[in-house]
């Protein structure tokens, strides 16, 4: 590995982040959402309603990503001691993003040879050819999640590096904003590409129109990733003020990096409200573009261009949380709040069924944005509050882990609920309203675990483990 950069950087030189460079640095999540819109708002429609393949087996293929998400932590932990191209950050964000961008094009290939596979007038039945065509789109998505690891937990930890506890809500609201215009303009270019599509289109039909989407987007997402991270890391990071030693990666090990995180009681209660939160805040991402399908009778495209009116009401949240609720109510407070909000849009979407009127159902995804960026912006600002500097990677990779994990499992459950809803009960209406239901109920239940978080606590155990283990290191 190449000798960091940050040895040539005076801590004196280090500027603080501009908010043109906050904009620039969310082009990156801008990208990811982008990315989103073609797994869990197109493929899941594709397989679920046009080749009808079960919902819980979507689900499952659709949260392996999530599922490989414990490498969150390793990647944390390479970024924090071992620069890549003389980067900490940087390389880590580049090199994942080409190869998730790639392995999404491979995807929806293996997608089609399942189809031709699995074409059965009675329904999906299991042969040999549909488990290896399974197993393989299984294992190309399990590359992607680890690259989404990779590039995302480095870029989380780059946000830590260049902000401080007062002007960090204002990083993440710019930041996360842009992951909602990536949803907008995700879906505007996926619902373009596809509008020649009609609710009768077949498979066929479908395959030409996927395909250029799958080059298309993933090309414009790496590209973004490049010019969002462009020079920030050696022009606006602390990470060598804010380190105790100047050899970091010979002083905390895998091993010293674990005991530190392991070290505070708030660190396993945190992850807890995390996976909790994450996990209803969620369940409704597998079933919503087939709710539009199935209950509205909406075409694939205006389907996918539902994202818009979610990310509308993302986008505006998050801009006036940032700016001016977190710095007056405060970040727990705030997450406190948008919970309560979260269960109430919840039952709001679920209502919309009942009323046949797609008008409803955008309303209530505004509305469900809005309070979903009231929620992630203080719960993000306060992740990064629970953070400390010699490790900021391998807390973020933890932080990542809850996140990721709760939205596959999250993924899977809403998958197969529907499935069980639309066995059990007599209407899709009431299947569907099930998911939400029990989304509704879980975000009230998370706030009692967010109650007990305590952010002086965590900092002050925290940094007495640092100075154990670099003590220990230091007599070993």
């Amino acid at each position: 590995m190449a000798t960091s950069n940050f040895e040539s950087i005076q801590p004196e030189s280090v500027k603080r982040v501009n908010l043109f460079t906050m904009f620039r640095l969310g082009l990156f999540q801008m990208g990811l959402s982008m990315m989103s819109i073609l797994t869990l708002g197109v493929l899941n429609r594709v397989m679920i309603q046009e080749i009808a393949i079960p919902a819980t087996l979507v689900s499952l293929v659709l949260a392996l990503p999530a599922f490989v998400s414990p490498s969150r932590i390793w990647f944390g932990q390479i970024s924090d001691a071992k620069p890549l191209w003389g980067y900490h950050r940087t390389a880590y964000v580049w090199v994942g993003a080409a190869i998730f961008a790639i392995a999404a094009f491979f995807a929806v290939q293996i997608i089609w040879q399942l189809n031709s596979v699995a074409n059965n007038p009675s329904g999906w039945v299991w042969t040999t050819a549909t488990i290896g065509w399974t197993a393989l789109l299984g294992l190309v998505f399990a590359i992607y999640g680890l690259a989404i690891c990779a590039s995302g937990t480095a870029f989380a930890a780059l946000l830590v590096d260049i902000s401080e506890e007062d002007n960090r809500s204002k990083v993440v609201g710019v930041v996360w904003s842009m992951l909602m215009v990536g949803i907008i303009v995700g879906a505007i270019i996926s619902s373009s590409l596809l509008r020649q599509l009609t609710p009768e289109a077949t498979v066929v039909n479908l395959e030409p129109a996927v395909n250029r989407l799958f080059i298309v987007v993933p090309a414009i997402v790496f590209g973004l990733s490049i010019v969002a991270t462009w020079g920030v890391e050696k022009k606006y990071s602390f990470f060598s003020r804010r380190s105790h030693t100047t050899k970091r990666e010979d002083s905390i090990t895998l091993g010293g990096a674990w005991k530190i995180l392991t070290a505070s009681p708030q660190t396993a209660l945190f992850f807890t409200f995390l996976l909790v939160m994450t996990f209803c805040l969620f369940m409704q991402d597998p079933v919503v573009e087939p709710f539009a399908g199935q209950v509205f009778k909406m075409p694939l495209a205006e389907s996918t261009r539902l994202n818009v009116f979610y990310g509308t009401g993302i986008l505006i949240s998050y801009g006036v949380t940032g700016f001016l609720i977190v710095p007056r109510l405060g970040k727990r407070r705030t997450a406190r709040l948008g919970c309560v909000l979260v269960a109430f849009a919840a039952l709001l979407l679920g209502a919309s069924g009942f009323s046949a009127n797609p008008a409803f159902l955008k309303f209530g995804l505004v509305v469900f944005g809005l309070a979903t960026g009231f929620l992630t912006t203080a719960a993000i600002s306060l992740m990064l509050d629970l953070t400390v500097a010699e490790t900021a990677g391998t807390f973020i990779g933890a932080w990542g882990l809850a996140q990721s994990v709760s939205r596959g499992l999250a993924v899977v459950v809403g998958g197969t609920v529907l499935d069980l809803g639309r066995r059990l009960l007599p209407t899709l209406e009431l299947a569907y309203g099930l998911v939400f239901f029990l989304e509704a109920v879980g975000m009230v239940l998370s706030i009692s675990l967010l109650n007990r978080v305590n952010v002086t606590e965590f900092q002050t155990s925290t940094k007495q483990a640092i100075a154990s283990v670099l003590e220990s290191d230091l007599d070993s």
